[in-house]
């Protein structure tokens, strides 16, 4: 048997199709990615504050945008990345104390970052119409 035939059957690893991401991996890309959408929407909420400075006309516009269908998605996007990412930052800073290594532990801190960040986002988002 050649060197080259013993190469072909052996399976490559990991495949993305086999291969199961831990929930602890999936926060860190995730903590990863909304820190990157929070520079992005921090550039939009400086846009909206320069528009309000320049006067009403540029504030009218920029009111138009985000009062639209899309801008409303962004801002509900923003707010979750916001809100995720510093519930990300809090699970962190309860690492730093040296709690919650276990398995069990990170997990749940996890599942309840997820679970923590959708609600609270909802919640904002309907005080914030409802005193609209």
């Amino acid at each position: 048997m050649s060197n080259s035939d013993a190469k072909a059957g052996r399976p490559l690893s990991p495949h993305l199709q086999i291969y199961r991401w831990p929930i602890t991996m999936t926060m860190s890309i995730l903590h990863r990615v909304t820190g990157m959408a929070l520079y992005f929407g921090t550039l939009l909420l400086a846009w909206w504050l320069i528009a309000a400075a320049a006067g009403p006309a540029y504030f009218d516009v920029a009111n138009a945008v985000f009062g639209s269908w899309i801008g409303r998605l962004v801002l509900f996007g923003y707010s979750w990345a916001l809100i995720h990412h510093l519930l990300g930052g809090l699970r962190h800073f309860v690492w730093d104390f040296g709690a919650g290594f276990s398995k069990s532990a990170r997990d749940n801190l996890a599942y309840a970052n997820i679970i923590a960040s959708a609600i609270l986002t909802v919640l904002v988002w309907v005080v914030g119409l409802l005193l609209h």
